[in-house]
């Protein structure tokens, strides 16, 4: 557990020669140019979880340009410490092409302005900021040059200390918003490229379906970034549960309109706008220190979607104009979509996502293993894509006949699902709800891993 700890001069000056004695040695050992990166931080307060999300994020991006610029990384060490963390990077190249993207980074934004690289030359010299053709460091709060603010103490080190507590929130807000965007429409992209799927859409065919095919998914997913983003944004905020997804419904309205215009008319992803929504809001809620925790994650969801099927369901009556939604819930009740996401994707958490797991630790690519998890989720939830096509009896019949393929075989061959699929194609069946899922399987997967 990382706790807050102030430091003292002497912990800063131990600090300080430490790091140096470390330079010292690398520089003996290899002889080649060095980055000395830490924080910026004013007051007496140098380490706490905020600032190490800083610390990290300065750090993978510093590593990614480096790698993009071609320059080898032949020694890399770290020390997180209260009283600062530090990274030490070893780099074959020119010290001053170093020193240059060193600099760039630093003045790129607000939270590289939080970043201290200094670059060591093998003759024990630090690279200057003036022979990289780069302005001077700016101070945090005011358009002067850093070193002269610093100079006459123009701004009190609590000033410092809140403006860099707001930069590091912001920065972390956006950074994880865009991580929850970007898997999402990953999710969404995989999902419908996973082959065969029998009778949907893929990239093999395009199913029961004479209206669309894997372009149009594709161009329907990459439409749905910002309205993912914006469900992230929203779980951010200060709100309630209830209020959060009342002010999601609004969102998804907006995304069905943006959906339909990138497909002219077609519904590709309604269900998905929904349910990954709700998702995106929930994984935003609670935080990157709880993606790891997939029960967690959806009891999150469960909190924000209390009473939805009470809200959907309890008034209705047989009558004319009912939603296909609604009338199998009145014949048979079944709660759908509404219904997996107001317990918490049960048939995700304990079916699909584990399936998934299981298929790509016993080595299956991903692809195959989410071709299975989809089979399964299929056999266990009564999906109302496919009754609509078919009817409830068939729905009823296709699952009892997948449990008994799936305990012979778990992990069906290409073979078998192919004959599935044909078999859907030719009666026009399509389990589009149980693809839904898999995409909420492929997005929960892909939180827990980290980084794509």
């Amino acid at each position: 557990m990382h706790t807050t700890q102030t430091v003292s001069l002497k912990d800063m000056l131990d600090a300080r020669e430490r790091r140096a004695a470390r330079q010292d040695a690398l520089m003996q050992a290899y002889a080649l140019p060095l980055i000395s990166f830490c924080m910026n931080i004013a007051g007496s307060v140098k380490s706490n979880p905020l600032i190490r999300r800083g610390f990290h994020e300065g750090l993978r991006i510093l590593k990614n340009q480096l790698r993009a610029s071609r320059l080898q990384i032949r020694h890399e060490e770290k020390r997180l410490s209260f009283t600062g963390d530090e990274a030490l990077l070893v780099v074959a190249g020119d010290p001053a092409q170093i020193k240059k993207i060193c600099c760039e980074i630093e003045d790129f934004d607000d939270l590289g302005r939080l970043f201290d690289m200094d670059v060591i030359t093998p003759d024990l010299q630090k690279a200057a900021r003036e022979n990289t053709a780069q302005p001077p460091r700016r101070c945090l709060l005011c358009d002067s040059a850093a070193k002269d603010c610093a100079r006459s103490r123009s701004h009190s080190a609590e000033e410092l200390w809140q403006r860099t507590q707001d930069i590091l929130l912001k920065a972390m807000q956006a950074i994880d918003a865009r991580h929850i965007a970007t898997q999402a429409v990953r999710a969404l992209l995989c999902e419908v490229c996973v082959s065969p799927k029998p009778g949907l859409v893929d990239r093999y065919n395009n199913g029961s379906h004479h209206d669309m095919d894997i372009f149009l998914y594709m161009h329907s997913s990459a439409a749905l970034y910002d309205y993912f983003r914006h469900c992230a944004e929203l779980g951010q905020q200060a709100c309630s549960a209830s209020e959060c997804f009342r002010r999601l419904q609004i969102l998804g309205r907006r995304a069905e309109a943006d959906m339909f215009a990138a497909t002219k008319g077609i519904n590709t992803h309604k269900g998905a706008i929904f349910s990954l929504g709700v998702l995106c809001a929930a994984s935003a809620r609670i935080g990157k220190e709880g993606w790891q925790d997939t029960a967690g994650l959806l009891q999150e969801c469960r909190a924000m979607l209390t009473g939805l099927c009470d809200r959907a369901f309890s008034h209705l009556k047989m009558s004319a104009a009912l939603t296909v939604g609604e009338e199998l819930y009145l014949r048979h009740g079944i709660k759908g979509a509404r219904g997996q996401a107001e317990t918490g994707f049960p048939t995700v958490l304990q079916v699909g996502l584990p399936i998934l797991k299981q298929g790509l630790q016993q080595g299956l690519s991903f692809n195959d293993a989410a071709a299975a998890a989809l089979l399964h989720i299929i056999a266990h939830e009564a999906d109302s894509n496919m009754i609509h096509r078919g009817s409830y009896e068939t729905q009823q019949k296709e699952a009892q006949r997948l449990q008994e393929m799936l305990e012979e075989a778990p992990f069906p061959d290409r073979v078998r699902i192919d004959a599935l699929d044909a078999d859907y194609i030719a009666r026009n069946l399509s389990p589009g709800g149980s693809a839904d899922l898999l995409a909420l399987c492929c997005y929960l997967y892909f939180l827990e891993e980290g980084e794509a």
